[in-house]
């Protein structure tokens, strides 16, 4: 099989802010571990950009794909894709409309996200919002669990699943995706159309996924990390 995780609120718990999880020091060499088991046929697809992910985790010697498959990059080191910034009066103006609203602004190498676990109550606005300029913009959007995130087109999950499976050592496994927010439903009918299965984590409805584990303690279990 080749193994697709998430990681926030996959891997990790969810926390308050992007900063605020807390990464156990050995996930990395466990996720190593785990990709030798499958003979390379490992990947994380996360929002976050991959550099982030080391950030928290350190070093990673598996396949990456960041900001939801803008970036991908072997196992290897190689870059398979690397994605194009948005242009900067966008961010700009995506900032000055949020900051004084109290909402987190979290700039990222592809895309901006805004973050409203503190501020439940303008999810909506936030999205709405993005929305607005994304069709002004030419971009798209991507809604998470109170998050809303601006990105260029086509960079989706699903896609990272299916470059990957074009790839050695993927090709011709049977695909998992692993992952618990709304992004992760592309991953999901991915390998759901390339003869594969979702896993959706925690207590969310899925209208793809045919397994459900609890929570990230739950996974970690499962894949022995």
């Amino acid at each position: 099989m080749a193994l697709f995780l998430d990681f926030d609120g996959t891997l990790v718990d969810l926390a308050p802010t992007p900063e605020g999880i807390v990464v156990s020091d050995d996930l990395a060499d466990g996720l190593a571990k785990l990709s030798d088991r499958l003979d390379g046929r490992l990947a994380l697809i996360s929002g976050r950009v991959i550099a982030d992910l080391e950030r928290h985790c350190g070093s990673l010697t598996v396949a990456c794909g960041g900001s939801h498959g803008a970036e991908l990059r072997a196992a290897t080191g190689q870059m398979l894709v690397s994605g194009e910034p948005l242009p900067a009066p966008v961010l700009q103006e995506v900032s000055n409309w949020a900051l004084p609203r109290d909402i987190l602004v979290e700039a990222k190498a592809y895309g901006i996200a805004l973050h409203t676990r503190t501020r439940p109550a303008m999810e909506g606005e936030c999205a709405l919002y993005l929305e607005q300029v994304a069709r002004r913009s030419g971009l798209a959007v991507k809604l998470g669990k109170r998050v809303a995130e601006l990105i260029r087109p086509g960079a989706d999950k699903g896609e990272a699943v299916r470059r990957f499976m074009a790839e050695m050592p993927f090709a011709g496994a049977l695909p998992i995706f692993v992952g618990d927010d709304l992004t992760d439903e592309d991953g999901f009918e991915a390998c759901s159309a390339l003869g594969g299965f979702g896993v959706v984590v925690g207590d969310r409805p899925s209208q793809a996924a045919l397994h459900r584990l609890d929570n990230p303690k739950a996974v970690r279990e499962w894949l022995e990390l």
